[in-house]
């Protein structure tokens, strides 16, 4: 069983689900699940495995869902059970069981890797690249120009195409795409950024694109105010919502003063590394 939840797990995360796994690490007395024992939920609420079943197995799901909703703990807890309804102790939480026994569960809460999609195989790209390489994150490079998106430049990547933009993003849907935690349109031409834009968003929603990424790929626009302004214009034009619109990062990258291609990529990458963490990156940190 444990085998195959982890594998479970894993081809969730895969697809760029969070997942909660939920594992039995002891019990004393007679508990409906044995030590081992898994179920692991992703963010759709679908799961599988089980703890034991019974009231024990609900409480456990419904914990799994809290921690796919909120922050309230990032990474996990430990939870320990009384399976009877007059259970007492140190932090038991009683349930109406007459099992008797006591189960205590380790829960963790695993983020997907970041795998980010660089449209655009230039300088920035190239630049960021080096810095998710160092941090182990995944990527792959879109770039009309061969050259710009081969296996010599880029050797780690995941997957490279240097087909036209109208075919890459033909081949692609909201599910394929959801492979990606981020899409950065980092074009040469800005003719090209912007057909990007509009097939991205054509292929979007207001419940497929938020700004943590939850439901589908972040996605980020390099340059300036200006740019973005005519992107906006002619995507309200193409009708796109002004809701998606406002979800899309233009400029990306915290504002930290970057002008080199090397410090732009400190820029976006730990723009991306606070979304990941759910970390607001305005916030003054408080030190003791």
């Amino acid at each position: 069983m444990t085998a195959t939840v982890m594998a479970w797990a894993l081809s969730r995360l895969v697809l760029g689900h969070r997942v909660v796994l939920a594992s039995v690490v002891e019990t004393t007395g007679s508990v409906p699940g044995k030590v081992g024992a898994r179920l692991a939920m992703a963010s759709d609420e679908q799961w599988f495995g089980t703890v034991g079943g019974a009231g024990l197995e609900m409480q456990v799901l419904q914990r799994c869902r809290e921690h796919l909703t909120t922050q309230f703990h990032p990474f996990g807890e430990v939870l320990r059970y009384g399976l009877n309804k007059g259970a007492k102790g140190y932090q038991v939480t009683p349930l109406d069981s007459l099992c008797g026994g006591q189960v205590t569960l380790a829960i963790e809460v695993m983020i997907p890797m970041p795998h980010v999609l660089l449209m655009g195989g230039g300088h920035c790209g190239q630049a960021i690249v080096k810095t998710l390489d160092a941090l182990g994150w995944h990527h792959s490079v879109h770039d009309t120009r061969t050259e710009y998106s081969s296996a010599k430049m880029y050797p780690n990547a995941e997957q490279l195409s240097s087909i036209s933009v109208s075919d890459f993003l033909q081949a692609e849907s909201i599910e394929t795409l959801r492979r990606f935690s981020d899409v950065l349109l980092l074009g040469h031409d800005w003719g090209e950024d912007q057909e990007r834009l509009l097939g991205l968003l054509h292929l979007f929603d207001e419940e497929n694109i938020i700004p943590d990424g939850q439901q589908g790929p972040r996605i980020g626009v390099i340059g300036s105010r200006s740019k973005w302004q005519a992107f906006e214009k002619t995507c309200l034009e193409q009708g796109i919502g002004q809701s998606i619109l406002d979800a899309v990062l233009c400029p990306i990258g915290l504002n930290i003063g970057a002008e080199s291609p090397e410090e732009i990529a400190i820029a976006v990458v730990a723009q991306i590394m606070a979304s990941y963490k759910g970390v607001d990156a305005d916030a003054p940190t408080w030190r003791t």
